[in-house]
């Protein structure tokens, strides 16, 4: 019998195989998406095997398992990511960063029981996120055509390269036996969809086409990562007056929901949980500045291109 980690890479090549297939059968109006009618059907599956599955899953997870287990394991998945940040950090060139996360993964394996105590960001050790796709971006690879994997959701044509080698690369990959490595990361799956039980909700609601929130959240928050946070001003998404002018962040129009308004920043500065969730960021959602404008106009008003 195929290993649970064998059958998640012929599922990977089956994706890339219906991305590639895409192509020739399906055009979109955004020049990102140029296999729109594609990537709906895709997102449409995703969503119906979550609600019918996943989220059923992750919602008794978090009503039958403690918090503070659930935080534990939630470090313990953290810490084993943190190779595949660091590794990524040396291809970068990023030797102090890749040093950093070599402390992290040693501080926390050992005082941290195995990862399942986050020692290092108590110590001050902040924890990067890095991965293939990026490290590709960084020496100038573009992102190509967005593409919406089944099972794995929102990508681009980097990025399917990107999640091929961080598989590769990921510990959990090389655990014997398989059972025991087909727990980890079924495990792994359900603890992340359950940190975004909320998020998701919001999604739903906030958004008039979900498919597009995530589409260009995706984008958004991908070129923001290429560029560590601070990357070059867009000039598509400026006003030509201002485009010389000022460099500040400019929150894109977003929805107001019954958790309160929300806001992203043209430059992915802030993100929200459900922008998270959208973006397939299952680790930390990021929080708010406590200095954002917020706005309240339909996220249909998000422009489509990144």
């Amino acid at each position: 019998m195929l290993s649970f980690s064998k059958r998640l890479t012929i599922r990977f090549a089956g994706a890339a195989l219906c991305a590639a297939l895409g192509a020739g059968c399906a055009t979109g109006t955004n020049p990102r998406d140029p296999f729109e009618e594609v990537n709906r059907g895709i997102y449409n599956f995703n969503e119906a095997l979550d609600r019918t599955y996943l989220r059923p899953l992750a919602e008794g997870y978090r009503t039958v398992v403690p918090q503070f287990v659930r935080s534990s394991v939630s470090n313990f998945f953290a810490n084993v990511n943190d190779v595949v940040v660091m590794l990524n950090n040396l291809l970068q060139g990023k030797f102090t960063a890749a040093y950093t996360d070599f402390g992290r993964i040693a501080i926390n394996t050992t005082l941290g029981v195995g990862g399942l105590f986050d020692v290092a960001s108590e110590a001050g050790i902040d924890r990067h996120d890095e991965d293939f796709g990026q490290t590709l971006g960084y020496w100038g690879i573009e992102d190509g055509p967005f593409v919406m994997l089944p099972l794995f959701g929102p990508s681009s044509g980097r990025d399917v390269v990107g999640r091929f080698v961080d598989y590769k690369t990921d510990p959990l990959t090389y655990i014997d036996p398989n059972r025991v490595q087909n727990i980890m990361w079924g495990t792994r799956i359900v603890q992340r969809r359950s940190e975004l039980l909320d998020a998701s909700t919001v999604l739903q609601t906030a958004a008039l086409d979900p498919y597009e929130f995530v589409r260009d959240a995706y984008l958004q928050r991908r070129r923001n990562l290429v560029y560590d946070g601070s990357p070059p001003p867009d000039k598509e998404f400026m006003d030509p007056p201002q485009q010389q002018k000022s460099s500040a962040p400019r929150p894109y129009p977003a929805a107001a929901n019954e958790n309160g308004p929300t806001v992203v920043f043209s430059n992915g500065e802030a993100l929200d949980s459900a922008r998270a969730y959208a973006l397939g960021d299952m680790h930390r959602p990021a929080e708010l500045p406590s200095n954002s404008r917020l706005t309240h106009r339909p996220i249909a008003a998000l422009p489509a291109n990144r």
